[in-house]
């Protein structure tokens, strides 16, 4: 990515000093599971190095890993147990998904609970609870 002519680029900490100097910030983060859902698929890592870089109020999330695959069919759920199963969408008592949650806790950097809170208030709306928490 960046030059430094024969001798293999700049090194690591030359490296981290100019993100720094360019408000870049890059967090290893100790996933134990990274899942990306499709509508066809699930792409799961386990065991995968995550970054998440922090440049201008934007987060980006960098997976390293082989992904096992698991096609989404009806019979979601019926490999995580029981849990999932009766809960087909990962709703909670509320009708929020699980999964909005997580990603408005996510994207927020807030708790799940308040991200929760934020959807009920919105009727569950992403753009606007997201909003409402930053």
């Amino acid at each position: 990515m960046f030059g430094g002519g024969g001798r293999g680029g700049l090194d690591p900490s030359k490296m981290q000093q100019m993100m720094k100097q360019m408000g870049i910030d890059i967090e290893e983060l100790d996933a134990e599971e990274v899942i990306i859902r499709t509508a066809d698929e699930e792409l799961v890592f386990t065991d995968a190095d995550v970054q998440r870089m922090d440049a201008q109020g934007q987060q980006t999330y960098n997976i390293v890993g082989e992904p096992d695959r698991r096609s989404r069919g009806e019979d979601d759920g019926a490999e995580t147990g029981d849990e999932n199963a009766a809960d087909d969408d990962g709703d909670g008592d509320d009708g929020i998904p699980q999964e909005d949650v997580e990603l408005v806790a996510q994207r927020t950097g807030q708790s799940e609970d308040a991200a929760r809170e934020a959807l009920e208030a919105t009727d569950g709306d992403l753009a606007a609870a997201v909003e409402r928490l930053e």
